[in-house]
Formats: structure tokens, C-alpha cells, sequence
């Protein structure tokens, strides 16, 4: 690579290489930290319990809420891919990292909390969807930051094992949350105020309770891991001029290290089908094979055991055979798992003289699915870490978000498709399972994209200019 190709570059070096020579156990275990509490605000608050109350019909009927919830989120969506890279670069060039890290955790954390005063009523449901988005938009400014701590405390020996020590953190982090939240506001087992229906007392304490939890365990990596040093003095630029600093280095990025762009694009479009599996898994549970809601939490449940188990076993392979082998592996996994479930659907078979009903179907293969969503999960953080240059993960991580959220629409948009072009086709009640082609073309383009991208010891580090 010729340094020469962009001026005002100098020598490029990793971030991950320039770190320490040795993690410290206590730095993994604070920055992990923050991944089990941020399982609060994800799995409680977006996925599972607050945004089902907001959708209900005390908010004005379920269609209204939810079309209203859409929209704020899509906004959310649009302000995250606008501007986390330029958060991310800010933070990196003045050296505050751990400094937005935590401005933004706690940011996350206010407002979640500030969902207990969103009533069951319509003239709430506003504050309700405009909580939630703002909190979405911090919790991935967060992210980008958190994302780009990974290269402080690992080093390349170990980077696999850390980010999938990460990801199973925030697995399990859920899954406790959620026993949590299940055991003392939703099915409480016992008679005590935070029970109380009333005003859905209940469910709004479930947003105090997230709360405290994401902050009360993100305070350790605020404490355990040190602040990034000050590489370059840009704190004077404004908006417009970090945009067109932006734009310069992805574009110097692309002279230099173009496999470091192909992986953010390629990565987008497979990180698209991951979310897919997990967003649509409970609904084909319930829809087509019948599971009732107790089964699908139950599911939930073991679902995350798995895929952080997954996670673990794929951050050591990462170490031994690379990220884009492991990613590989896990996309080959899940289109064999996903084409299962798929192909045999909620039918009743008989192998080698023992009865499987359409239920194994779903645990086996569905467990599957879970396995493999947890390395491929892992290794992308992973893959991309290995390729910052030294002071730019934050921008890096940035671009990663900002990748996602741009073609986010695709898994959902195929598995509608898919499902409204077989209704008339198949009989009634068959045509959700056939959402599921939906998410495995997406899976298998991801596949395909990847398959020409160098692994991350074959690409050469980008040179990005100074200003």
C-alpha cells in the first residue's frame, strides 16, 4: 500500500496492534458488564414488554399505536445512520470515548426511566414513541463507543474470545432481566405495590426497573477501563466540517483498504438477516406452529442460553481460524437450520420409527438458529476491530451502525413479500412459514458478499488524513 496515495497520511497502524500486549481480566469483565445491563433496554423495553404495552389497545387500538411506534422508530433509524459516525469520530479525536460512552448510557437511562409516566391512556401514547426512540438513538450512540472499546482490552490473541464473551453477556443479561421482570411486575409471585395494575403500575415500574439496571451495570467499565488518548485535535470542527473529514476518509478508507469497506457492506446486509431471526422467530413460533405465549417465552429463554453459548464457542475458533471463517460457518448453519424449518414446516413425520411432531421441528432447528446467530454475531465485531486504524474505531464502529441501519428494511420487506405472494398458493394458515424464504435470501446474499472479502490478516490497514 502506498501512503503516499493520500496526503496528509501518515503510516497506518491498527488500533487493536497499538493496544495493550495483555487484557486484564477486570477490564473484560467491566466492559462485558455493560452488555448484561444493556440487555435491559433491548430485550425489556424494545423487544418484549414495554413496546407490547404500548401497542395495546389502551394507547388507542393496537393498529394506531403501532403504526405510530413505527414511524418514531423509523426516525430514530434515520438519525442513527445520519450521525453516529460523526459521533464516533468527535469522540475519538478528543479523546472522550469512555466519556460518551457514559453521557449516552445515561442518557439511555433517563429516559427509560422517564417511561413510568406514560399512562394507559391515547394522549400518552406520544410521549410513550418519542421516549423510546430518543432512548434507541443514544443507546446506539452507545453503542458505537462501547464497540470501539474492544480493541482497548483485548489484544490480537484473544479479540474472538472477548466480543463473543460480550455477546454471551448480553444473552444471558436478558435472559435474567426478563425472569426479573416476569417473577416481579408482569406474573408477579408475590403480593407486594410494585404488582399493583392500576394505572399499569406495574408494567411502568418495568421502566424504573430497566433503568436502574442498565446504569447500575454499566458503572464498572466507567471505572475499569482507561480513556483513549488524544490522537488529533479536531474538537474545533463543527457538524458540516465533520461530515466532509467524514467523507474524505471513507473515501481515503476505499483507496487504501477497499476489503474494509466491502466487509461494512457485506456485513450490513447478513447483521440484516441475524436481527431477523430473532425479531420473527417468536411470531412463526406462535403463528405456525402453534406455540402459546408461555412456550414462545420459554423458547426466549433457551434461545439465548444457546446463542451465548454460541457465541463463546465461536469467539475461539475466531482466534484459531479467523472472523470471516467463522461467519462463514455460522451463515452455512443457519440457511441449513432455516431451510429445515422451512421445508418441513408444522407437519408430523415419523423417523426411524419414532413420532416428531411439528413442536421438534421448531426447538431443534430453531435452537439451531440461535446457535449460529451468536458467532456470526461476535465475529463481524470482531472482524471489524482488526481493521481500525489506531484513534479511528469509534468512526469505524460508527459507518458499522450506520451500514446496518441503511438496509435494515430488507429481511422485513423479503419476509412479508414472501408471505403475501404464497397466501393465495398454499392452504390457510401456511403462508407465514413461508416468510421464512424471505430471511434466508437475505442470509444467503450475505453469504455470497462476504465470500470475496479477504479476511481481516489479509487487508492492509487504512490511511485516513489527519483533517
Amino acid at each position: 500500500m502506498n501512503a503516499a496515495a493520500v496526503p496528509e497520511a501518515s503510516h497506518p497502524t491498527s488500533e487493536l496492534a497499538s493496544g495493550p500486549v495483555a487484557s486484564k481480566k477486570a477490564q473484560i469483565l467491566a466492559w462485558a458488564s455493560w452488555d448484561w445491563g444493556s440487555a435491559a433496554f433491548q430485550a425489556v423495553m424494545t423487544t418484549f414488554v414495554f413496546t407490547v404495552y404500548l401497542t395495546s389497545n389502551a394507547f388507542g387500538g393496537e393498529d394506531a399505536a403501532s403504526a405510530a411506534l413505527g414511524a418514531a422508530l423509523a426516525i430514530a433509524g434515520l438519525a442513527i445512520a445520519l450521525l453516529a459516525p460523526v459521533t464516533g469520530q468527535r469522540s475519538d479525536a478528543v479523546g472522550r470515548r469512555k466519556l460518551w460512552l457514559g453521557v449516552n448510557t445515561a442518557a439511555t437511562a433517563v429516559l427509560t426511566a422517564l417511561c413510568f409516566f406514560v399512562f394507559p391512556q391515547p394522549e400518552f401514547l406520544l410521549l410513550g414513541v418519542c421516549l423510546i426512540a430518543a432512548g434507541n438513538i443514544f443507546f446506539e450512540f452507545a453503542g458505537v463507543n462501547y464497540n470501539a472499546m474492544l480493541a482497548q482490552i483485548s489484544t490480537p490473541k484473544n479479540i474472538g474470545r472477548v466480543s463473543g464473551f460480550g455477546w454471551a453477556m448480553g444473552y444471558l443479561g436478558g435472559i435474567v432481566a426478563l425472569l426479573l421482570v416476569l417473577q416481579l411486575f408482569v406474573q408477579p409471585s408475590f403480593d407486594w405495590f410494585g404488582s399493583s395494575t392500576q394505572d399499569s403500575l406495574n408494567i411502568r415500574l418495568v421502566a424504573i426497573f430497566s433503568a436502574l439496571w442498565f446504569f447500575i451495570f454499566a458503572l464498572p467499565v466507567m471505572f475499569a477501563v482507561p480513556e483513549v488518548s488524544v490522537k488529533k485535535d479536531t474538537a474545533s470542527l463543527g457538524f458540516a466540517a465533520s461530515y466532509k473529514l467524514l467523507f474524505r476518509r471513507i473515501r481515503a478508507i476505499y483507496k487504501t483498504s477497499p476489503h474494509t469497506i466491502y466487509f461494512l457492506l457485506s456485513s450490513a446486509i447478513f447483521r440484516d438477516g441475524l436481527a431477523a431471526v430473532f425479531t420473527f422467530g417468536g411470531v412463526i413460533a406462535a403463528g405456525t406452529f402453534g406455540f402459546e405465549l408461555k412456550d414462545v417465552i420459554f423458547f426466549a429463554i433457551f434461545g439465548n442460553v444457546v446463542a451465548a453459548a454460541g457465541a463463546i464457542a465461536g469467539g475461539f475458533l475466531d482466534d484459531r481460524i479467523g472472523p470471516k471463517s467463522v461467519i462463514i460457518l455460522s451463515l452455512v448453519g443457519l440457511l441449513i437450520a432455516g431451510t429445515a424449518i422451512l421445508v418441513l414446516g408444522n407437519g408430523d413425520y415419523v423417523f426411524f420409527g419414532n413420532a416428531w411432531p411439528g413442536t421438534s421441528t421448531f426447538w431443534v432447528f430453531g435452537l439451531l438458529l440461535c446457535l449460529f446467530v451468536g458467532p456470526a454475531q461476535s465475529s463481524s465485531r470482531a472482524y471489524l476491530a482488526r481493521l481500525a486504524p489506531a484513534g479511528e474505531s469509534g468512526e469505524l464502529f460508527g459507518l458499522y451502525a450506520t451500514t446496518g441501519r441503511a438496509v435494515s428494511f430488507l429481511a422485513p420487506t423479503l419476509f412479508t413479500l414472501c408471505i403475501t405472494i404464497a397466501a393465495p398458493l398454499v392452504a390457510e394458515g401456511e403462508a407465514q412459514r413461508w416468510g421464512i424464504l424471505g430471511i434466508m435470501v437475505v442470509l444467503l446474499a450475505g453469504l455470497l458478499v462476504i465470500l470475496p472479502v479477504k479476511p481481516p490478516a489479509e487487508v492492509e490497514i487504512a490511511v485516513v488524513p489527519e483533517r
